[in-house]
C-alpha cells in the first residue's frame, strides 16, 4: 500500500526538479566513462607493448612508434570492448556478487518484494529483481545497466530495523537512481574501477619482472629507451587506478539529493525517508563485506563516513545531516 500524501507544501517543489535532465546527463556520462576507461586501457597496453619490444633488442627501436605497443593497445581496446558488453549485460550480477548479495524470491521476502513492486508501479518501470545482503548493517543499493537488468538489494539489518513506510522510502530512493540513470553510471564505474586496479597491478608485476631481466641484457640506446619506458609504465600503472578512483569519487554527489527528492515524489512522504536516514546514521554496525569499488552505489557510505568532511572532493556521499536538512526544507 502506498503511504498517504502529506501536506502539499512539502512536495510541491519536487515538480521543478530536473529528473529528465539528470537522466540525460547520466546517459552521456556513462558512455564518456566507458570511453575514458578504454583509453586508459589502450595507453597501458601501448606502454607495456613498447616496454616488451625494447627489452627484445629491436633494431632502430622508436618508443613513440612501437609496433608491439600498437598491437598491445589494439588488444586492450578489443578486450575493453568485450568487457563493456559484459558490463552492459551482467553489470548488475557482477555488483551483486562483489557486495555479497543474493537474489531472494517473493516467498523468502514477501514484504520486500511487495514494497519493490509498489515503488516500481509508482515509478512506471518494470519491477527490479530483489536481493538481500546477510549482514546486520543498515544499507541498500541498486545496480544494473538497463531497466530489464536491474536489482535492488537491502541488508537484513535494514529489513529488521525499518518500518514499512521507511522501507518504502529507501526503496523509493533506489528507484530514483534507476529513473535518473544514476544506477547505470554507478554500476559501470564500480565494475571498471575494479578492472583498472587489477590491470595496473598486473602491469606493475610484469614491469618489475621485465625490468630485472632487461637490466642484464640491455645496453646503450635500447637500454636507455627501456628504462624510460619502464619508468613511464610504472607511473601510468600507479596513476591509472588513482584516475579511476577519482572518476568514482567525482560522480556528482547531487545524485543522492536527487534520489532523495525522487523518493519523496514517489512516496509523497519525505518524513519517512528522514526517519530512515536517521536510523541508518545512528547504526553502529559495520558492514564487513563493504567493497571500495562499489561504495558509491549504497544509500549511505558503507564505511560509515557520515560527517561534514565527507563532502570533500574524494567523498562518495554528501553528509547525512545535509541530506536530511534538504528533505526537511522541501517545499
Amino acid at each position: 500500500m502506498i503511504v498517504p500524501r502529506p501536506a502539499a507544501a512539502a512536495t510541491a517543489g519536487l515538480v521543478s526538479t530536473d529528473f529528465v535532465g539528470a537522466a540525460a546527463r547520466n546517459r552521456r556520462a556513462t558512455w564518456g566513462l566507458i570511453g575514458i576507461m578504454i583509453a586508459i586501457g589502450a595507453l597501458l597496453g601501448y606502454l607495456l607493448g613498447a616496454f616488451v619490444e625494447s627489452g627484445n633488442g629491436a633494431p632502430n627501436f622508436n618508443p613513440f612508434a612501437s609496433a608491439t605497443g600498437f598491437g598491445f593497445a589494439i588488444f586492450m581496446i578489443v578486450v575493453s570492448g568485450i568487457w563493456t558488453l559484459i558490463v552492459l549485460r551482467f553489470g548488475d550480477r557482477i555488483v551483486l556478487g562483489l557486495s555479497g548479495a543474493r537474489e531472494v524470491s517473493a516467498e523468502e521476502a514477501p514484504v520486500l518484494h511487495n514494497v519493490v513492486e509498489e515503488m516500481a508501479i509508482a515509478a512506471g518501470v518494470p519491477k527490479p529483481r530483489v536481493a538481500i545482503m546477510d549482514t546486520d548493517a543498515l544499507n541498500a543499493f541498486a545496480a544494473g545497466m538497463s531497466p530489464d537488468h536491474v536489482a535492488i538489494a537491502v541488508t537484513r539489518g535494514l529489513l529488521a530495523s525499518l518500518n514499512r513506510e521507511e522501507l518504502q522510502a529507501v526503496v523509493g530512493h533506489e528507484m530514483g537512481h534507476l529513473l535518473n540513470l544514476d544506477v547505470r553510471y554507478g554500476t559501470a564505474v564500480g565494475v571498471y574501477v575494479g578492472l583498472i586496479a587489477l590491470l595496473a597491478d598486473a602491469i606493475l608485476r610484469v614491469a618489475s619482472w621485465g625490468g630485472g631481466r632487461s637490466s642484464r641484457s640491455s645496453n646503450g640506446k635500447g637500454g636507455g629507451a627501456q628504462v624510460l619506458l619502464g619508468i613511464l609504465l610504472v607511473i601510468a600503472a600507479i596513476l591509472a587506478p588513482i584516475a579511476a578512483r577519482l572518476v568514482q569519487m567525482a560522480i556528482s554527489r547531487q545524485r543522492e539529493f536527487l534520489a532523495d527528492a525522487t523518493s519523496a515524489r514517489l512516496t509523497r512522504n519525505p518524513l519517512a525517508l528522514i526517519s530512515a536516514l536517521e536510523k541508518l546514521g545512528a547504526s553502529t554496525v559495520p558492514m564487513a563485506n563493504a567493497n571500495r569499488a562499489t561504495q558509491h552505489l549504497f544509500i549511505v557510505n558503507p564505511f560509515r563516513d557520515f560527517s561534514a568532511k565527507a563532502s570533500a572532493l574524494m567523498a562518495t556521499h554528501p553528509p547525512l545531516a545535509e541530506r536530511i536538512e534538504r528533505l526537511r526544507n522541501l517545499r
